[in-house]
């Protein structure tokens, strides 16, 4: 076993480090009987998190 197989991240260091750089997630699910389409979705989001070096988008609240 390698010095990286053996390395350990506990969760919230893996998310940190997610949201610091932010993440992309796309999906797309379609519901099919007897193939005709019923229903279709699309998913885009992006998450990532807010702070002093990376502002909203949407302004401070009123």
């Amino acid at each position: 076993m390698t010095a990286v197989e053996r390395r350990e991240i506990a969760l919230v260091d893996l998310l940190d480090r997610l949201l610091a750089g932010g993440v992309v997630v796309t999906g797309d699910i379609t519901l099919r009987i007897a193939d005709v389409d019923l229903v279709r979705i699309d998913l885009n989001a992006l998450i990532s998190s807010v702070g002093e070096q990376v502002p909203s988008p949407w302004g401070e609240p009123a």
